[in-house]
């Protein structure tokens, strides 16, 4: 399946032993979570393999209704994206069609419609949320060759053979790698034009000419979740804040990343995380500010830690533990300390609705829980903290984990992710170390709100929450 390629070959996953079928009409792309028309391996795979047999590509992109915790805001920035792409694609002569799941039973089977006239299939690659479930799915429906492609990260996840320990333990083997692939892909443009491909029935809308707020109204979602008040989905205000990051807040970022009551981070998981922003491209964007006087190395390489080594090692986690959403992916020492201490007295304990609520007697967990309530994100520094106080305050660890996993995925547009998945898990010992003794947490590193007090300030922080508030 694979002759002479652009994408490196640890990037494509083959997903069956089918081969690519004689006579098919077009390479079909079936795109998942990279939901963007540039800086795209799955897609760059897609268009080759067309090119080689003389093809069209054809990119299918269908939003269902019945995904884990859909709601308003995870549908509106999903179709804000979504609006962009017909005339993306179509500047590369490439046909998108956009199919909107109204909830129908049953539910049109629009990707098996599709499949017969394809000469090979391609989809996105990763080790989380529903994805591997649709993957397989293909695998077993599919009567033609089906790869998935990783697109996740600056290094291919299978580069690495093994589940790392800690960032200490994943950095060498990253930075050994990075020269082989932190570089811009080389441009790869379809030979034959896809515009007037004819496709059998009415299965597609142009999602350019959704009204979103009217769509979100019509589907069976939960319409209790509203979009977020701070963050537009697509492309266009994905580049807008990396652009804003890069001119304004980089040079500051080593230090005032952890600086919630300011904006010095990128602000760029929501997009990262649906795909409408490549992370490589975000990354050499900020490689190439650091040249400037004004970046300076030191805080581009600080980024450049979150960007590739930390979201690596999130990403690893998820591919090689088969329960990286559960306390089952504790490594052994934080799982025994946890259960040695789960008799200690808490000093305070909420349900999960208070803590949904934000109904607890700390002013600054509030402000975060508040601020991923309107906005779908919490200042990455005081997540940490958000997620300490949920073990503390929970009558058990089973029960701080499921209401962390429960207000981050339903509210969080950056939730349902192997980064948030292990940053979560980080509250429990996760990629973590033993610490000194404490009640509740045993070894677990703790966090309290007088250290907060000293290291940042953190009332200007509640303030800025407040505001929002209006």
């Amino acid at each position: 399946m694979r002759d002479q390629s652009s994408v490196p070959e640890r990037r494509v996953v083959p997903l069956n032993g089918a081969p690519e079928r004689r006579g098919g009409r077009y390479v079909l792309y079936w795109m998942q979570i990279a939901q963007r028309a540039e800086w795209s391996p799955a897609l760059d795979h897609a268009i080759e393999r067309a090119n080689a047999l003389g093809l069209p590509v054809l990119v299918y992109h269908g939003l269902r209704a019945d995904y884990p915790h859909a709601s308003d805001r995870l549908h509106a920035f999903v179709l804000e994206g979504a609006r962009e792409l017909p005339a993306r694609f179509a500047a590369r002569g490439i046909r998108y069609v956009f199919h909107l799941d109204r909830g129908e039973r049953p539910r049109r089977k629009i990707l098996l419609d599709l499949l017969p006239a394809a000469a090979l299939v391609v989809t996105d690659f990763s080790p989380a949320f529903v994805v591997p479930a649709h993957n397989g799915a293909l695998a077993r429906h599919a009567r033609v060759a089906a790869a998935a492609v990783d697109g996740n990260g600056v290094v291919p996840l299978r580069e690495m053979t093994k589940a790392e320990w800690a960032a200490r333990t994943i950095r060498p083997k990253i930075h050994r790698l990075l020269p082989a692939h932190f570089r811009a892909p080389e441009r790869v443009e379809p030979k034959r034009d896809s515009l007037s491909l004819r496709l059998p029935g009415d299965a597609f809308v142009d999602p350019a000419r959704l009204d979103v707020a009217e769509t979100l109204a019509s589907l069976p979602i939960d319409h209790s979740v509203p979009p977020s008040i701070e963050f537009r989905g697509g492309r266009a205000a994905a580049v807008a804040r990396l652009d804003r990051f890069l001119a304004r807040r980089l040079a500051g970022y080593a230090d005032g990343r952890n600086e919630p009551g300011e904006t010095w981070t990128s602000e760029l998981s929501p997009y990262l995380h649906f795909g409408q922003i490549s992370i490589l491209e975000v990354a050499l964007a900020a490689r190439k500010a650091a040249a400037t006087a004004r970046a300076g190395r030191a805080n581009a390489d600080a980024f450049l830690e979150e960007a590739i080594v930390r979201r690596e090692l999130a990403f690893n986690m998820a591919l090689f533990e088969p329960n990286h959403a559960t306390l089952e992916a504790l490594p052994e020492w934080a799982a025994a300390t946890l259960r040695a201490h789960r008799r200690d007295p808490r000093p305070w304990t909420y349900s999960a609705r208070d803590f949904e609520s934000a109904a607890t007697h700390d002013a600054i967990w509030n402000a975060a829980q508040r601020e991923l309530l309107l906005t779908g994100k919490i200042h990455g520094y005081v997540r940490m903290y958000w997620g300490k106080k949920i073990i503390e305050w929970s009558p058990t660890i089973e029960d701080a984990h499921r209401t962390m996993v429960h207000l981050n995925d339903r509210h969080g547009l950056d939730g349902r992710d192997p980064n948030g998945h292990a940053n979560m898990l980080w509250c429990f010992g996760k990629h973590d170390r033993p610490w000194g003794e404490r009640p509740v947490f045993g070894t677990v590193r703790t966090m309290t709100a007088d250290g907060l007090r000293r290291k940042c300030d953190i009332e200007a922080y509640v303030r800025r929450v407040e505001a929002l508030r209006g």
